[in-house]
């Protein structure tokens, strides 16, 4: 799969692991730690960019949790139709962009967020885009947060392998993402697993930006 067919079929993405089909869970475990890392680390008024935001789930919770200043990308057009539905005050409040990261991120100013976050987006980056996570840290003035899939699930363990198909569908590309974060000059704060995810917060240092 090439990176433009691999976005497309983010981009047109429906039924299951949709955004519908996301917003139909809601928040969960991870939600909730990530707020609370905000918490800690972050005042009520940060401004905070999800990066793959679907429906909103995670962001709603942020707003149920005292956090206004929020934005979120989604590639999915459709994300934000179910976020009106689901979670109109966040849609009314927010600012929201469709397309994909590798293409909205350089339009941010360096620093333009206090937090920037994503929730199994980043491992579905094709290796030819991987420019982006470089992105990540410049528009980042304090905190990157990652939760993405490390194997912690029986049933999707890493092994050796590079790279592996979700439901022998889409690929699924693993990564030592503290090494990807570090070697950008992040510094790893916390690693919190979860049955699904590992949840890793790290602080970006003023010399990642331009």
């Amino acid at each position: 799969m090439d990176p433009e067919d691999n976005r497309r079929g983010w981009a047109d993405r429906s039924e299951k692991y949709s955004p519908e089909y996301y917003a139909e869970i809601g928040p969960n475990e991870v939600s909730e730690t990530i707020a609370d890392a905000f918490d800690y680390y972050l005042d009520d008024g940060a401004a905070i960019l999800e990066v793959g935001c679907g429906s909103g789930r995670h962001l709603a919770h942020l707003r149920d949790r005292g956090f206004e200043n929020l934005a979120g990308i989604d590639i999915n057009a459709d994300s934000f139709d179910v976020m009106a539905d689901r979670y109109p005050r966040l849609a009314e409040t927010g600012d929201f962009r469709t397309g994909a990261v590798e293409d909205l991120l350089p339009e941010y100013d360096d620093g333009a967020f206090d937090a920037v976050f994503s929730v199994e987006t980043l491992q579905h980056i094709h290796p030819d885009d991987e420019r982006v996570f470089e992105e990540l840290t410049r528009v980042a003035g304090d905190l990157l947060v990652t939760a993405e899939n490390e194997g912690n699930s029986p049933r999707r363990g890493r092994g050796e392998a590079e790279v592996s198909r979700v439901d022998d569908e889409f690929p699924l590309f693993h990564r030592d993402w503290r090494a990807v974060f570090t070697d950008l000059g992040c510094a790893q704060l916390l690693s919190e697993p979860t049955s699904r995810d590992t949840i890793r917060v790290f602080r970006v240092s003023s010399a990642t930006r331009r």
